[in-house]
């Protein structure tokens, strides 16, 4: 009985001890959780906390970045990115919500009622910054400067700047107001040429007030480098936009080949536009024609029916065929010619254009092969140039050809092609019958100069050299004897094809009587070609046929790049009434040679002149006596425009140094005669 209380003593010290150690033990328990939870967010949750807390302290703006420089074949800048201002606030920041937005508004131009609208929504909903004007003027730069306003800040971003205006638009496209492409080799390499954005940073504080900022700058695109030579390039868009202009025609299409490699020495349309100022531009006139549009191409797909027949071996250029004086029945439809022709050999059936004689061919060559044909030359698939937009054309399946469709196709009808996939067909005549895949861009390079790539271009062979010879020579009997006379060349050679197209009536359905498609296509000089241009032109006005409105395009364009490109001339220059001096004349002929002189006067108004300081810049051909040339003042020329000049006179040079001309022998206006040597000097300003 006496032990019981102790026994009580010690279940009560046992309970005790049990609820101390459960306290403990929950104590321990508690911190060892929290410790872990600790060691969760400091170690595993560090970076995510970090960037949390960053996004609650720190709004961010993306500014712009510097777009690569495109560049013509020399190197020459053709688009490049300049630095311009533009004007950000930070809402919060704006004492006066008007009076700041009246003076912003005066500074730039705005309009005061819709800025107050914008700040004052802009605080309301506690945004960080608002963007009020990009890319701005420098004098409005200035001026908002010195407004001193609090929370209105300026910051520097790149601005896409066509140093050359219209210049070559339709291969350079342009760019939206952020930056990125919208057409042309802007938008097809837009994310090399992009490079990448910057960001300005905002630190702000538990108000969202901004008390800090600092930038991380954008790293530059790449550097794209374009087969187009700048000056081959100005020289086309001067002749088309004239030709267009003097035929009130529609529009039209110019593209210069290389055949030889594929590349694209200049691509034209007109009419045109600014790539500085593209919205001020009609939407139509922003379309790329040379490969967004097509047309049946007439006479000039005769090329392939030719082709077809001889390298198949069906017939040779000397043969007879029987044109059956302009006209042959189809598949129960009768197809005429423009001229009742009556036996020709195959070359001349070819420089007259005769229907007649291309249906035959392609009859003897038959559909399939036709077909083969037509497909090998790249017709009915993109060409694959660097351009957005492009169109594969029309090549209906074999399965869907009707029996006249052969008639049809022989003759440029039935089928829609592009003038780029046109120039790519006589390339690969003028390269000895190997088709290279025709491409604008030569390499792209980093921005420090190190080269990232180079195209591949394909290459196929789509008839033998044998063959190709021999459409070189019918096509030069083309410009010779044919329909295209008015494509021959002072100097040089030319081959090419002329083609007349009647466009169909969407009222009708049918070919139209008064709206046309002529088109000339060549290359010179006819044995070794250097060039091949496509001259298109769309609904001429008055004179519609190929050989009258396209042809003397060609003309223009060739005369004066074959020399800028340093291409020798291998024929002999005929001689002009305004170099070599006339005999004495009737009235009747000095009214013809008048008429004459003033036609060549015409022509020879487009041919490059050189520019230097103190002169008027124009090469001045004298009158002559008697059979002689009179020497022509060369001083202060350039090497290129001198070698023009007396090749055009039949003068044979030799020169010393270089730069512009400082001396010559014989002097200005002696007299000279052909074939004789005159010596130049040249010499650069120190």
């Amino acid at each position: 009985m006496v032990a019981h209380p102790q026994v009580q003593s010690k279940t009560l010290l046992e309970s005790s001890l049990r609820r101390a150690l459960f306290v403990a033990a929950f104590i321990v328990f508690w911190m060892l959780a929290i410790s872990v939870r600790l060691v969760y967010l400091q170690v595993s949750m560090h970076d995510q906390l970090t960037e949390r807390a960053h996004k609650q302290q720190q709004g961010s703006i993306e500014t712009g970045f510097e777009r690569g420089q495109l560049m013509d074949r020399e190197g020459r800048q053709l688009a490049r990115s300049i630095a311009t201002e533009s004007v950000f606030v930070a809402p919060d920041e704006i004492v006066d919500t008007v009076c700041a937005a009246e003076l912003l508004a005066r500074a730039l131009g705005l309009d005061s009622a819709s800025l107050v609208k914008q700040l004052s929504e802009a605080k309301d909903d506690k945004r960080r910054f608002l963007w009020i004007a990009r890319r701005i003027i420098p004098e409005q730069a200035d001026k908002v400067s010195h407004l001193y306003l609090d929370g209105v800040h300026l910051r520097k971003e790149a601005r896409r700047f066509y140093p050359n205006g219209s210049l070559a638009a339709h291969v350079l496209g342009f760019v939206g107001l952020d930056n990125a492409g919208q057409a042309g080799i802007e938008q097809f390499y837009n994310q090399k040429i992009s490079g990448e954005p910057g960001k300005l940073f905002l630190e702000t504080d538990s108000r969202g007030r901004a008390y800090e900022s600092f930038e991380a700058q954008s790293k530059p695109g790449q550097n794209v480098i374009l087969t187009i030579d700048q000056m081959v390039q100005f020289r086309a868009e001067q002749a088309l936009t004239a030709a267009v202009e003097q035929s009130r025609a529609k529009s039209g299409t110019a593209i210069v080949l290389d055949p030889r490699t594929g590349e694209i020495l200049a691509l034209a349309n007109a009419p045109t536009f600014d790539p500085n100022s593209p919205g001020a531009a009609k939407s139509e006139t922003r379309i790329n024609q040379a490969l967004e549009y097509d047309y049946e191409p007439g006479s000039t797909f005769k090329i392939v029916a030719y082709s077809a027949a001889i390298e198949k071996g069906l017939v040779k250029p000397d043969d007879k065929i029987d044109c059956q004086m302009g006209s042959i029945t189809v598949a129960k439809r009768v197809i005429h010619d423009h001229h009742p022709f009556g036996v020709l050999t195959v070359a001349e059936a070819l420089a007259k254009s005769s229907n007649v004689g291309a249906i035959k061919l392609a009859l003897k060559v038959g559909d399939s092969s036709m077909y083969d044909f037509i497909k090998l030359y790249g017709f009915g698939a993109r060409t694959g140039v660097e351009l957005p937009g492009e169109t594969a054309g029309l090549v209906r399946p074999l399965s869907r050809w009707q029996q006249s469709s052969i008639g049809s196709i022989a003759m440029g009808q039935e089928i829609a092609v592009t003038p780029l996939q046109v120039a790519a067909a006589f390339a690969t005549v003028a390269n000895g019958g190997v088709r290279v895949a025709p491409h604008l861009v030569r390499e792209i390079r980093a921005a420090n100069g190190a080269t990232v790539y180079r195209p591949n271009p394909e290459q196929r062979r789509v008839i033998s050299t044998d063959t190709a010879s021999a459409l070189k020579g019918m096509l030069e009997g083309v410009t010779l004897n044919g329909t295209a006379r008015k494509a021959q060349l002072d100097g040089y050679t030319a081959a090419g094809k002329t083609g007349t197209a009647q466009k169909i009536d969407p009222r009708t359905r049918g070919y139209s009587a008064t709206k046309y498609v002529a088109s000339f296509v060549g290359f010179a000089p006819v044995q070794n070609p250097e060039v091949v241009i496509i001259v298109v032109i769309d609904e001429p006005g008055g004179s519609h046929h190929g050989g009258d409105v396209a042809a003397p395009v060609f003309r223009e364009i060739a005369e004066q790049i074959l020399p800028d490109l340093g291409i020798a001339p291998d024929t002999q220059l005929k001689p002009t009434p305004q170099m070599i001096a006339q005999a004495t004349q009737t009235p009747a002929e000095a009214a013809q040679a008048g008429a004459e002189q003033q036609q060549e006067d015409s022509r020879r108004a487009t041919l490059p002149q050189v520019a230097s300081a103190g002169r008027d810049g124009e090469v001045v051909y004298t009158v002559a006596t008697r059979n002689a040339i009179v020497m022509p003042d060369l001083r202060g020329r350039s090497v290129r425009d001198v070698a023009r000049t007396c090749s055009q006179l039949g003068l044979q040079i030799e020169a010393r140094g270089e730069g512009r001309v400082w001396r010559q022998s014989p002097a200005a206006g002696a007299e000279v005669a052909g074939g004789q040597k005159v010596y130049i000097d040249f010499g650069r300003d120190d």
